[in-house]
């Protein structure tokens, strides 16, 4: 409310001190047109305001550098072409302005490769950056994140992109009736989280209207505010790592926690279904973990002990391979 207040009064300071400084100009009347002149001159300032408002202190901070640095170029280059060749003052300061540009423009450009030395002249921005975690649409919609926010695991803000409530929005209004719950699962699940105590979310403005492509932004965003990306999403996990983004990935995250089970190991298990090979069954762990029972068919819709044999990773997840207690039991008798 005190920034609201604030910028009132700039404007009508602003249109005051348009009125007051017509007459420095030679222009006294209409006093209108000079109070509107003033309050767009306060509106300028307001939008350079949140613009530079929108940017990581370490960016303000190199633009500014590079800035200053072109334009003390620039000054002194126009000072010694003057000096060479007659020319007006104002063709000194256009150079000013111009190398100023480039320079501020060129240390931007280049922040990423100044990274090692931002860190060390600010430091704490950069852990407050870090903190920063921007979730994807498709993570938000599947659910499990509420899941880790309420164990506490998580640290920092949670930063959700105005363009990602955007594209939540046009799956909710979706004709698919499918797309239409998905869309309203999102909502749902950030409801769910906004109310966890221990959870910040910030709904983040930051957009970039140049860029089409949902992920591209998300890299973006990541990479203006120093934060990580959340996502269960393969393409945007690897597209993100090669641009040199950290990304948190729910699901390397659930296979990591999956129980580790080792050959010999006893196991209890509902028989499901038959297997690919003959005579096999297939059982479920209560993570998803499959698990391969050889000579399961004839216990199929049974509960059973089973003797782990191997354990295989698979990019889409672990599989168990195992056999029976009995079936080993007689073959060691046999033995």
């Amino acid at each position: 409310m005190t920034i609201i207040i604030a910028r009132v009064i700039l404007l009508i300071l602003a249109g005051v001190g348009g009125v007051a400084l017509g007459p420095v100009f030679g222009v006294a009347q209409p006093w209108p047109l000079l109070a509107l002149s003033g309050l767009l001159i306060g509106g300028l300032v307001l939008l350079l305001e949140w613009g530079v408002g929108r940017l990581p202190l370490e960016r303000l901070f190199w633009g500014a550098l590079g800035g200053l640095a072109g334009l003390a170029t620039g000054l002194g280059v126009g000072t010694a072409l003057t000096t060479l060749v007659p020319a007006p003052g104002a063709v000194r300061g256009l150079l000013a302005f111009f190398l100023g540009y480039v320079g501020a423009a060129v240390l931007l450009r280049k922040a990423e490769e100044l990274e090692g030395l931002s860190e060390k002249l600010f430091p704490k921005v950069r852990a407050r950056g870090e903190a920063h975690k921007i979730l994807d649409t498709s993570v938000i919609i599947e659910g499990r994140i509420a899941d880790i926010c309420e164990t506490g695991f998580l640290e920092g803000t949670l930063i959700v992109p105005q363009f990602v409530l955007r594209e939540l929005q046009q799956i909710a209004d979706s004709s698919d009736s499918l797309r239409r719950t998905r869309g309203k699962r999102g909502f749902d699940v950030l409801q769910r989280i906004q109310r966890i105590p221990k959870v910040k979310v910030l709904i983040h403005d930051l957009d970039f209207p140049h860029i089409r492509d949902v992920d591209r932004k998300l890299i973006e965003v990541a990479r203006a505010l120093g934060g990580k990306i959340i996502t269960n999403d393969y393409n945007l996990n690897k597209v993100a790592e090669l641009s040199g983004v950290p990304v948190l990935n729910i699901n390397e995250l659930a296979n990591a926690l999956k129980p580790v089970v080792l050959p010999g190991e006893l196991m209890h298990v509902h028989v499901l279904k038959e297997g690919k090979e003959s005579g096999q069954g297939v059982a479920y762990l209560d993570d998803g973990t499959m698990v391969v029972v050889d000579q399961g068919k004839k216990y199929l819709g049974q509960t059973v002990d089973v003797l782990v044999t191997s354990v295989l990773q698979t990019t889409a997840g672990r599989m168990i391979f195992t056999r029976p207690k009995e079936e080993e039991m007689l073959s060691g008798g046999r033995s």
